[in-house]
């Protein structure tokens, strides 16, 4: 009898992480998520889906429909006194109808309650098992119309479960749900990042004995090796065009960053230090790669010019600063903050202001959703590694956790692409 070292692609996960929310934004919009028609017969309701988005995102305040029969279906259905009386601000109605070929037609209308008229509509075509995907790019439609901001809802999440010795890196929905099994091992996985095409993962593994760089199309299970150098291979980076990645490898001694193309080949050095330098992230711009170094005597964050250049330090506030991550417009960088503790903390580029944002005293790599507005990020709940999320104002906290193991290492998708599902 043997084990497998590795399996590959889209295996079923064991168990979809559990979401609690233990905080909200401080002024919660008033929304209503009426029962789609023709739900109850569908094997996913789409208005239970929405609701469980938006009430998880903290920025809102969920009106109860229950009562007021028949749920309507169209704008001439709805008598807005009824939803005033509620305290609902607006309300998202819609209908499912089934088609002779098997797909199903959804449509959706957003409603501003008080002003009585319609913000959005939209109409999709989708097979039953896009139901729960159709749910989130309404939740995203709503959640823009009525912030002003990006939703996230139908982006996927990467990290890494631990299960009794054996170590898995899951793919799954913002939500925790569908989660699949991208590639398990013996040996421990870390570091996953995701291609700005939202297909490829590269990662970290350890199944060679040594820290190896991985690419792998998180769909199809198709992998190869980027970077397998003398000594250690890891912190991988993904530059915003895809082309490249930015690796920390220790071939030349001491740990440095390096850029190397995203198909492999040679790697080519930044810069020389005297320190240790790693935990590369580009700036959205691609014009900086930021990153973790000890040469000042502990370990800051410092940016360097992407073609290489003088290292300038962002960090001075206290002796440990790791793990930069910078928002999507450029504007504020995310760390891990020593200060009684491993927080996450949020920087203001321009003004260099720090603030700390978590609660949980054992945080490490914190990851920005595509709309800069939250960060996921790892901690220690009752001796368990467990998934985490705070705003970026700090205002709104989750907890993911799986009741089957650890979780760790986390990575935000980006947006999908246009037309996708």
């Amino acid at each position: 009898m043997f084990i497998l070292p590795l399996l590959f692609a889209a295996l079923p996960a064991q168990a979809a992480l559990q979401i609690d929310i233990v905080g909200g934004a401080a002024n919660q919009i008033p929304v209503s998520i009426v029962p789609f028609g023709g739900e109850a017969a569908m094997p996913q309701q789409i208005s239970r889906i929405v609701n469980a988005d938006l009430q998880r995102s903290g920025m809102f305040k969920m009106i109860d429909p229950a009562g007021i029969v028949p749920a309507p279906v169209e704008p001439t259905d709805v008598r807005f006194a009824d939803w005033q009386a509620r305290g609902a601000d607006a309300m998202a109605i819609g209908k499912i109808i089934a088609q002779p070929n098997g797909k199903l037609e959804v449509h959706f209308r957003l409603l501003d309650v008080v002003r009585q008229m319609q913000l959005a509509g939209v109409s999709y075509v989708v097979s039953p098992s896009q139901l729960r995907a159709t749910a989130h790019k309404i939740a995203d439609v709503i959640y823009e119309k009525l912030t002003g901001d990006i939703g996230v809802f139908s982006t996927r999440i990467a990290y890494v479960m631990k299960l009794s010795g054996r170590y898995e890196l899951q793919v799954a929905d913002a939500d925790g749900e569908g989660a699949q099994t991208v590639v398990a091992s013996a040996e421990p996985i870390i570091s996953p990042a995701w291609a700005p095409d939202g297909q490829r993962l590269a990662y970290v593994s350890f199944e060679r004995k040594k820290p190896v760089i991985f690419v792998q199309n998180v769909d199809t299970g198709q992998r190869y090796v980027l970077a397998n150098f003398k000594g250690s291979n890891s912190a991988p980076a993904w530059s915003p065009d895809g082309s490249k990645l930015a690796i920390a490898l220790t071939r030349d001694g001491d740990t440095q960053i390096y850029t190397i193309g995203a198909q492999g080949g040679p790697a080519t050095r930044l810069m020389s230090s005297s320190g240790i330098d790693t935990e590369p992230f580009w700036s959205p711009d691609g014009q900086w790669i930021y990153f973790t170094s000890d040469r000042g005597g502990s370990p800051q964050i410092y940016r360097l010019p992407a073609g290489g250049g003088a290292a300038q330090r962002l960090t001075f506030d206290g002796a440990y600063n790791v793990s930069p991550q910078v928002t999507p417009d450029g504007s504020q960088m995310v760390f891990v903050h020593r200060e009684g503790g491993d927080h996450v903390a949020i920087m203001d580029l321009a003004s260099r202001q720090v603030q700390v944002l978590s609660d949980t005293k054992e945080d490490e790599s914190p990851s920005f959703a595509p709309n800069g507005k939250i960060i996921l990020y790892a901690t220690q709940l009752g001796g368990r590694g467990v998934l985490a999320a705070v705003s970026a104002d700090g205002r709104v906290k989750q907890r993911l956790a799986s009741k089957a193991g650890d979780v760790r290492e986390p990575a935000w998708g980006p947006l999908p692409k246009a037309g996708g599902q």
